[in-house]
């Protein structure tokens, strides 16, 4: 229940009418937290919400974008992914399982903008920056 209203004080927050299918994507956005794709999310809500069409995962998740409420990640294999994280953080992408996970590190973060400020790149102001480091999740133990 407080998940829901965090949910919906978020979209309130944005402007955006309340409906059980945009509930329903976020709720499943938070909840998955494994970086979906639209498609994936449609298979998890149509499970709760029947009747619901693609096309209405798609104008939610592109809703979402928009209002800041979520992010795109592309991956290498060229799979567009939701992330319901909006602070700064980057990831971890493992090409076998096309598995992808959040990962934070505030010392790499002040590694990368001390490194810009000292190197500026001649004609182009770094905003931002987000690394998708590459790798096999084979050698994490399975503990989880």
């Amino acid at each position: 229940m407080e998940i829901t209203q965090g949910i919906i004080r978020r979209l309130n927050e944005a402007g955006l009418k309340i409906t059980p299918q945009r509930v329903a994507v976020m709720q499943t956005l938070c909840k998955l937290r494994m970086h979906p794709t639209a498609e994936e999310l449609f298979a998890e809500v149509s499970k709760t919400i029947p009747g619901l069409s693609p096309t209405t995962i798609y104008n939610t998740l592109d809703t979402f974008v928009e209002k800041g409420l979520i992010k795109r990640v592309k991956t290498d294999a060229d799979v567009m992914r939701y992330d319901a994280i909006t602070e700064h953080h980057h990831h971890l992408y493992c090409a076998v399982s096309d598995r992808m996970e959040d990962y934070f590190d505030n010392e790499l973060d002040e590694m990368l903008s001390a490194y810009f400020e000292r190197k500026q790149i001649n004609g182009f102001k770094v905003s931002d920056i987000r690394l998708q480091l590459m790798g096999d999740f084979s050698e994490r133990k399975t503990t989880q």
